[in-house]
């Protein structure tokens, strides 16, 4: 296996697990992940929050860790990655507006490399407008913005433990489908591991 370069677009309040696990997993394997953030610099960092659903109308937040920027968005070269990794949480919702992030996320999509986006992260895909007869899925309260820009919804099962391949495509409904979600783009990025 040739190891990739996967870069990472985070925010404050990004969801803790959706982006400190695959950070780490994908490291793990031998890949090489860029976590970088709009208007922060290499060692800074993002805060996260930690979502679960408690039986309220919608999932509850609270704080997570700080997580560490590895890397300058100013000076980020799409061209120089194999892959994408869009994390959820409150992040998105901004992320989506910074016209720098729809051009990296329309540069991974018209290359058909390697998208991974999970729960809210979806709305940023949906915002630069690559969802165009896509089947994906993504956190519920998402489903009406992705069907809006062309995707077709995946239902998610009670445990939103699943995940959905289309192309270059694997989305996930929310951080309980990281095993589904990462084994998956793990698979798109060549990656084999053996028992």
């Amino acid at each position: 296996m040739a190891a990739k370069r996967i870069l990472m677009l985070v925010g404050d309040f990004v969801e803790d697990y959706e982006a400190m696990v695959p950070f780490q997993m994908l490291q793990m394997v031998g890949h090489t992940v860029h976590a970088v953030c709009p208007g922060k610099s290499h060692g800074g960092h993002v805060r996260t929050a930690i979502h679960d659903v408690e039986g309220d109308q919608t999932y509850s937040e609270k704080p997570g860790h700080n997580f560490m920027l590895n890397a300058d968005f100013a000076t980020v070269d799409p061209g120089k990655y194999d892959a994408l990794v869009i994390p959820g949480g409150r992040s998105p919702e901004y992320l989506r507006l910074n016209p720098e992030v729809i051009e990296i996320v329309r540069h991974f999509a018209a290359g058909g490399k390697p998208i991974a986006a999970v729960a809210h992260g979806q709305q940023i895909l949906a915002a630069a407008g690559v969802l165009e007869g896509k089947r994906c899925t993504a956190y519920p309260a998402v489903r009406s913005e992705l069907e809006h820009a062309g995707g077709t919804w995946c239902a998610v099962n009670e445990s939103v433990s699943n995940a959905y391949v289309d192309g270059n495509l694997v989305t996930a409904s929310a951080w309980q489908a990281q095993p589904q979600w990462m084994r998956k783009f793990l698979e798109l990025l060549g990656t084999r591991i053996e028992p």
